[in-house]
């Protein structure tokens, strides 16, 4: 009788406990994200609105402008939870959502510097973020001493981007009889002796980058299509003659040709991507930049300041429309992916009078990732997350294009078959 009691408070005891922390066994959902500005206005707080205790969570802040958070539990549901209204300090909140859990990364605003922390709320359901305003300072040596989150492997995840092409374009049957869209060049700018932009407080030169993220890009593009053959203009730290470059290109006989580059300016707020395709330099910017990229061929054996004239300029404007009709294209959805996916401010899509694109016979493009005389952005341009979203980007781009390109070869070939 006394056993049967014993064993009757055990059971008792067992089952209230399971009662008492049925949150441990149940499955968390985001139900929605609130920001709310601190009672002493001097941050935000950013608020998890969960169901259940998640197992563990993670906030890390690897630059001024970027806070990253992550909530780890594989069974956490976050696919319909509400998301909050932004307030000036943030320029944007980026969700993702991988295997171990779901988190985001939180863009602030140029000028804007907090202190961040996480913490449970008392229920110990929600998790709050506190973002308390701190001095320039202080975040610089946060950041100095933070790691990013990789979110996932980026060229792994899909991304469909809606931008069709008839299959009686004109550029595209040019392309179609010129052996099709199969082989890519990658040019890094710069290199060897010739540094290209640098930041010199940082350490950090415009070559070093341009390699690193050409590179990423050719290892997505070997990878996930494998029918398209890559080449470099150089896969070193090397010079390599601006001349050079394009015979390169021209020898292997490329279809596409992206030469890459990071930015510079006078101002080091100036910040954002740039693409570039040949022709009339039409702003005053574009110009510039034009100048800075062509000022390599001073380096050069029996060098000296060279720019194309506007006749040499509309003469071949008027001579490879085709392929200057796809550059624009292919660096339209170049944009779209810098701007959307990689959430990087875009300064649009350009025409300049590049050396290196000059008498090309392929579409060609130049890539601006960034400016190195911005910090921020220098930092994550020489970050190994920074490159390879930017990689990703490139290759997104180039991909949807490749997909746009066969869909519409095929269409072709069936109407031929069919007539």
């Amino acid at each position: 009788m006394e056993r049967i009691s014993i064993l009757t408070i055990i059971l008792v005891t067992v089952v209230l406990s399971f009662c008492l922390n049925k949150d441990i066994f149940a499955q968390p959902n985001l139900e929605r994200i609130s920001i709310s500005e601190r009672s002493d206005g001097k941050g935000f707080v950013i608020r998890n609105h969960l169901t259940a205790t998640p197992d563990s969570f993670k906030i890390t802040q690897p630059s001024s402008d970027l806070i990253q958070f992550m909530i780890y539990s594989d069974k956490l549901d976050a696919a319909d939870f509400i998301k909050p209204d932004l307030p000036a300090a943030i320029r944007n909140i980026e969700y993702q959502k991988n295997d171990a859990g779901f988190g985001f990364d939180i863009f602030l605003e140029a000028g804007n510097y907090f202190r961040s922390s996480a913490y449970h709320d008392r229920n110990a359901k929600h998790i709050l973020i506190g973002l308390e305003r701190a001095t320039k300072e202080v975040v610089d040596q946060i950041t100095a001493n933070s790691d990013f989150i990789y979110w996932y492997d980026y060229h792994q995840d899909s991304f469909a981007f809606d931008f069709r092409f008839s299959a009686d374009d004109d550029a595209f049957i040019q392309m179609r009889n010129n052996n099709g869209f199969n082989v890519i060049v990658l040019d890094p700018g710069h290199g060897g002796h010739d540094p290209g932009a640098v930041n010199r407080s940082l350490g950090i030169r415009e070559k070093d980058i341009a390699l690193a993220v050409a590179l990423k890009v050719g290892d997505y593009i070997n990878e996930h299509m494998p029918d398209v053959k890559v080449v470099y203009t150089r896969k070193d730290d090397r010079f390599v003659e601006l001349a050079r470059r394009g015979k390169i290109a021209s020898e292997a006989n490329g279809d596409l040709f992206i030469s890459i580059h990071v930015n510079s300016a006078r101002s080091p707020q100036a910040h954002g991507a740039e693409i570039y395709f040949l022709g009339l330099a039409r702003t005053a910017s574009a110009l510039e930049v034009m100048k800075r990229e062509n000022s390599v061929i001073d380096l050069e054996n029996g060098g000296g300041p060279m720019q194309l004239s506007e006749e040499e300029l509309l003469i071949f404007e008027l001579a490879n429309a085709g392929n200057l009709a796809i550059s624009e294209r292919i660096a339209m959805m170049m944009e779209d992916q810098f701007r959307n996916r990689a959430q990087r401010r875009s300064r649009g899509v350009k025409q300049a009078g590049f050396m290196v694109l000059w008498n090309l016979p392929m579409p060609a493009l130049l890539i601006e990732l960034g400016f190195l005389t911005n910090t921020n952005e220098a930092r994550y341009m020489a970050s190994d997350y920074g490159q390879t979203i930017l990689a990703s980007a490139i290759f997104r781009a180039i991909r949807d294009f490749k997909q746009e390109y066969d869909r519409s070869s095929r269409q072709t070939n069936n109407r031929a078959s069919n007539d």
